[in-house]
């Protein structure tokens, strides 16, 4: 065992003892993989350093020598096939050889590959840290900075479009934590909702934190159900459901907006009356529960589950056009959908036959079939019913 300071930590490294916070808490179990999140949490909680297992080295390998070949005359030369001519092209080329290789590689693959994202993912990783912080404080009765909640949110914005923060945050998933990256993930994306509607910054800041805080009551339900990978059962569901009133019974009479309580409380109500807690109907539900609702659903839908992908951008456009309209505050849900899909105009898409090809052109009356230019130079318009068995699987 090897005890290191943590800027000394790598990721893969595996922690042989406890790491314990000046408070107790554990932040890495003995026999643990260390990751970037887990390293930059230790960073933000001032753990000065750990005790990992030692890296065995690997024994020298005794290099042979090779065997002597005999010369063999040179084969007489042909006229090179088609596909060599090609690669002979391409290696004339370089700078166009890579640029084809890499385009060639997946989006989500380069995207984290890229050092923006681990930038982000690191960042992240404090900012859920600092959140589940904030959390324990709240329950415990103690004070909460909200003006640092939303510093650090801020920073997570810095330096990147909307479709760079929300594709970023796809790739942030971590099916371990069914609470804090959820609600980090729905603050972010109620703040860009409050920025598409133009909102006033005071408001476009209480939405933020509205979405930071609106699962806080799920830290009331028991792990084995919130944790549970099966569909729960009907008297587990019904437990799971108690968290919107628990969660404004943790935030009430601490000082927060009445609007945080609400949207605590009402993130599940559907203007339709088909939600809970109290099946209120639209003129009910306060706004900033309604806009937080849409943007619990949206991550809800694009994370990984246990028995489940996460399903891509339009999918979900769709998943709402064909049972959700209804159910959210119109002037909102037309925004978020209208916006999130102009952000992926222009991208590179997947259709659920192995095709693939550019957005070109969004539909207006139908946002989750756009127009796509396939990469054979063929144009297809997805809103026609000759291509109603076809849409997009995922975006590259």
């Amino acid at each position: 065992m090897t005890t290191l300071t943590v800027d000394k930590l790598e990721p893969n490294m595996i922690v042989s003892e406890p790491v314990v916070t000046k408070r107790g808490q554990t932040i890495v179990k003995a026999g643990e993989k260390l990751t970037p999140q887990m390293i930059a949490k230790l960073t933000f909680y001032k753990i000065e350093s750990a005790t990992v297992e030692d890296i065995e080295e690997e024994a020298p390998v005794e290099e042979v020598p090779a065997p002597v070949q005999e010369e063999t005359p040179e084969p007489k030369k042909t006229k090179p096939a088609q596909k060599e001519k090609k690669k002979e092209v391409d290696l004339a080329h370089p700078k166009e050889a890579v640029k084809q290789s890499y385009t060639q590689i997946p989006y989500t693959q380069r995207l984290k590959a890229s050092p923006t994202f681990q930038k982000f993912q690191s960042d992240y990783a404090i900012n859920l840290a600092f959140l589940q912080k904030n959390f324990d404080d709240i329950l415990a009765g103690a004070t909460c900075s909200t003006d640092e909640m939303l510093k650090n949110c801020e920073s997570l914005f810095k330096s990147k479009t909307t479709i760079e923060l929300l594709n970023m945050l796809g790739n942030m998933r971590n099916l371990e934590d069914p609470v804090y990256s959820h609600s980090l993930n729905v603050g972010l994306i109620s703040r860009v909702i409050g920025k598409w509607l133009k909102l006033p910054l005071e408001d476009v800041n209480l939405l933020t934190l509205a979405g930071l805080l609106h699962d806080i009551g799920k830290t009331q339900i028991p792990k084995e159900i919130l944790n549970k990978p099966d569909k729960l059962t009907d008297e587990e569901f019904a437990t799971m459901k108690t968290h919107t009133t628990l969660g404004k019974k943790v935030l009430n009479g601490k000082g927060f907006d009445p609007r945080i309580l609400y949207a605590a409380l009402q993130h599940h109500e559907r203007c339709d009356g088909s939600g809970y807690p109290r099946g209120l109907e639209e003129d009910e539900i306060d706004d900033f529960a309604c806009i937080v609702a849409i943007a619990d659903v949206y991550d809800a839908m694009t994370s990984a589950r246990a028995h489940r992908d996460p399903l891509c951008s339009f999918q979900v456009i769709s998943e709402f056009e064909r049972e959700g309209l209804h159910k959210f505050k119109t002037k909102y849900i037309l925004t978020f959908l209208e916006h999130i899909a102009n952000t992926y105009n222009n991208s590179r898409v997947m259709l659920n036959d192995a095709k693939t090809g550019r957005v070109v052109y969004i539909n207006k009356s139908s946002l989750s079939r756009p127009v796509v230019q396939l990469d054979s130079g063929e144009i297809i318009n997805l809103a026609d019913s000759a291509y109603s068995n076809f849409f997009i699987k995922s975006i590259l």
